[in-house]
C-alpha cells in the first residue's frame, strides 16, 4: 500500500507540472475508489495510477482490465452526479510509474478508455 500512495504522489506532480489540477485524492464510492481526479479548464480526467517495481510483472497500464474500468466507470458516475458542472467533459486516464532502481518512469495514457455513452 505504502508503493502504491508513492506512486500516486508521483502521478500528481507530473499531471501538476503538466498544468493539471488535483482536485480530489482517492475517492471512495462504496468499496471502490479513484485515485487520483484532476481537471485542467473544463476537462476532468479520473485517473488510475499503477505503480510497479521491475518490468518482471509487465507494463502497469496493462493492470487496468475491463472490471476495473467498470468499477472507475460506476465511481465516475457518481462523483460526476455529485459534483460534475455543465459544460464539463470527462475521460480516463492510467498513468503507471515504474521504479527501476534509482530511475522512475512515468507513461500517461490519455483518454485510456471511454464513458459509456460521452463519444
Amino acid at each position: 500500500m505504502e508503493f502504491g500512495l508513492k506512486g500516486e504522489r508521483v502521478a500528481e506532480r507530473w499531471l501538476q507540472a503538466r498544468g493539471w489540477r488535483v482536485v480530489q485524492r482517492r475517492y471512495r464510492s462504496g468499496h471502490r475508489d479513484i485515485d487520483l481526479i484532476a481537471q485542467r479548464n473544463e476537462l476532468v480526467a479520473f485517473v488510475e495510477v499503477k505503480a510497479r517495481t521491475g518490468a518482471d510483472f509487465g507494463d502497469p497500464v496493462e493492470a487496468v482490465n475491463w472490471k476495473k474500468q467498470n468499477e472507475l466507470i460506476r465511481s465516475a458516475r457518481t462523483w460526476i452526479d455529485r459534483h460534475g458542472r455543465p459544460g464539463e467533459a470527462y475521460r480516463f486516464d492510467v498513468i503507471g510509474v515504474l521504479v527501476t532502481g534509482p530511475r522512475v518512469r512515468v507513461r500517461h495514457v490519455e483518454n485510456a478508455f471511454q464513458l459509456p455513452g460521452s463519444a
